[in-house]
């Protein structure tokens, strides 16, 4: 599931303003481009998060607490907390899956910086102008808030599209979502969110438990 993330995640944030909240919509392509900008003035952010994935196919939903932390380049952390105990972390290099109740440990590759994901993106090795071709959702979004749908300029396999949804005056991120070729969706709500404290590279590293079974996955993640 983290595949899907992270999306990833996930995060376009800054400090000062950009829109009003005058009614005028400005271009989707526009709003693309203040929200790169706007991210690249970040270092490292965390946030408390809500994640429901929506099965396409059999429509079941999950609904899942955390916390996350991201520093650039390429560091992630999303701490799962309810209702299963889980960790993935990446220092850049690779990434470690740790499922708690089952003493698993899954070491995989990084993504590469030359792969659209949104794990990249969130990770500050991504550009959503350059990477991405913006229109606003379908779907009318709450009235503080703007919904952009970004669709991969080249194809992803474990997703169509990914939609953020932003403040209108800030542009911070209130949440983000990958709808699949399914229809199915891994959907993220943030809160708490908090940008450039100055977090280490260190809060980023993971050591294998003692007695952890550990799998060894080639594949780098997509």
């Amino acid at each position: 599931m983290f595949r899907v993330i992270t999306v990833a995640l996930i995060f376009l944030l800054a400090h000062g303003t950009f829109l009003t909240s005058d009614s005028t919509w400005p271009p989707p392509e526009k709003l693309a481009q203040s929200l790169q900008q706007r991210y690249q003035q970040i270092s490292d952010f965390s946030a408390d998060f809500v994640h429901i994935y929506q099965g396409g196919v059999l429509r079941q939903q999950v609904t899942e607490r955390g916390t996350m932390a991201i520093k650039k380049p390429g560091m992630m952390k999303w701490t799962y907390t309810k209702p299963e105990r889980k960790l993935f972390i990446s220092n850049g290099r690779k990434l470690y899956s740790y499922l708690l109740e089952d003493q698993q440990v899954i070491i995989s590759e990084a993504p590469s910086n030359n792969q659209t994901t949104p794990a990249t993106f969130l990770a500050g090795e991504g550009n959503l102008t350059k990477d991405f071709t913006a229109s606003y959702s379908e779907d009318l979004p709450a009235p503080e808030t703007y919904k952009l749908r970004l669709v991969p300029s080249k194809s992803a396999p474990e997703y169509k599209y990914l939609t953020i949804v932003v403040d209108r005056v800030t542009l911070q991120i209130r949440g983000l979502s990958t709808t699949d070729y399914q229809g199915g969706q891994s959907i993220f709500s943030f809160s708490n969110l908090k940008e450039n404290q100055g977090l280490s590279e260190q809060d980023f590293e993971f050591t294998i438990p003692d007695g952890a079974d550990v799998i060894n996955d080639e594949r780098k993640l997509q």
